[in-house]
């Protein structure tokens, strides 16, 4: 981007990139700046949400699995239902998964076949942590944006207007902190920071990644 100073190109090697962070840590804020920058970004959470919406390639299955009862009235999945049965059980999490990552890696792959040579190509995958070796295998960097739990859930409350209960359920179905952090080649401490203090972070992340860092 001409203000930016900085090439929405990739001189170097393209690299596919990891992205992923807990939830209310501004990942998705990352994301749209490289998107800014010149990436490529295949979002998994909006795959995952086009799959469950009505008429979604995944509805057919979820009602056959689950029940037509966690399909609500506009054909949808029914997400807070399912939320609630995944906190109640735990292997339903594990069967909802088995009908949707087939899914999501098919469209992710497809979606990101569009890229054009010279962009990098970002993966924003909230559940990489928790998705083994996946799609860690599939990227040549992990980025983390790491926040302080209760910095998370503030943001999440104010965002969402969930309980905080409901905010630290989620938190403990998802990685701890420090795993997700073994997994990071590079971190964006995403704590305190304005706007451009954060698109400053970015824009260091991306230098590195076009000086082949």
């Amino acid at each position: 981007m001409a203000g930016l100073g900085l090439s929405a190109t990739t001189p170097g090697r393209r690299l596919t990139i990891g992205l992923t962070g807990g939830i209310g840590s501004g990942k998705s804020t990352v994301g749209q700046m490289l998107v800014d920058l010149g990436a490529h970004l295949v979002d998994t959470d909006a795959i995952s949400r086009s799959l469950t919406a009505p008429g979604g390639a995944a509805i057919d299955a979820i009602a056959q699995h689950f029940g037509p009862d966690m399909i609500d009235a506009s054909g949808a999945m029914d997400r807070a239902r399912m939320r609630e049965l995944a906190f109640a059980d735990p292997g339903a999490m594990a069967r909802l998964e088995g009908i949707l990552h087939p899914l999501i890696g098919q469209q992710a792959d497809a979606q990101a076949a569009l890229a054009r040579p010279d962009q990098h190509i970002i993966y924003d995958v909230p559940l990489l942590a928790e998705s083994g070796r996946r799609w860690k295998d599939k990227v040549d960097r992990v980025l983390v944006v790491d926040t302080e739990p209760e910095t998370q859930i503030a943001r999440v409350m104010v965002r969402s207007g969930w309980p905080r209960e409901a905010i630290e359920k989620v938190l403990a179905k998802q990685a701890q902190r420090h795993i997700r952090l073994a997994l990071a080649d590079q971190v964006i401490l995403n704590e305190g920071l304005s706007l451009p203090e954060l698109r400053a972070e970015v824009e260091k992340v991306w230098r590195l990644w076009n000086n082949g860092a």
